[in-house]
């Protein structure tokens, strides 16, 4: 019956779900004599896991204090360097709209030249047809004499 428990705590184990209770669990078992020859094969992953724990770091670790005039001139440069950022944002994209309006009244401009150019060339083919009208009588004309001849 612990053989069974503890092939389910293995099994919990390599897909990460145990809790820590029952990592000790399988610890303590591991730690034994007799383990079953199925299971040898993880009494090295085990005590490897027991010794990694009593290891600690011998040497003394020396932090050098932080100095609070070194962030305060940080603090300065990074609120200098994003004011400078936000100018030129704000001018970048007052060029842009300044540019847009200028390309949009260009353009204005050149549809109402276009349309009064239409306009000019409308009237003056409407003169034109009328010229051709009177061509048209003088054909007339011009047929009903030979006609009669």
């Amino acid at each position: 019956m612990e053989l069974d428990k503890i092939e389910k705590l293995l099994e919990k184990y390599f897909e990460a779900n145990t809790t820590v209770a029952e990592e000790k669990l399988l610890g303590a078992y591991f730690s034994k004599d007799d383990i079953p020859e199925k299971l040898q094969q993880y009494i090295p992953l085990f005590s490897f896991m027991d010794g990694a724990k009593k290891e600690q770091f011998s040497k003394e670790v020396v932090l050098e204090p932080e100095t609070k005039v070194a962030s305060k001139s940080l603090y300065k440069w990074m609120s200098i360097a994003a004011a400078v950022m936000l100018m030129f944002g704000v001018y970048l994209g007052k060029n842009y709209y300044e540019e847009k309006e200028l390309e949009q009244q260009q353009a204005l401009y050149a549809y109402n030249e276009t349309k009064k150019a239409l306009d000019m060339l409308s009237q003056n083919m409407e003169r034109g047809t009328e010229k051709i009208g009177y061509l048209n009588e003088f054909v007339v004309a011009k047929q009903k004499i030979y006609n009669k001849n």
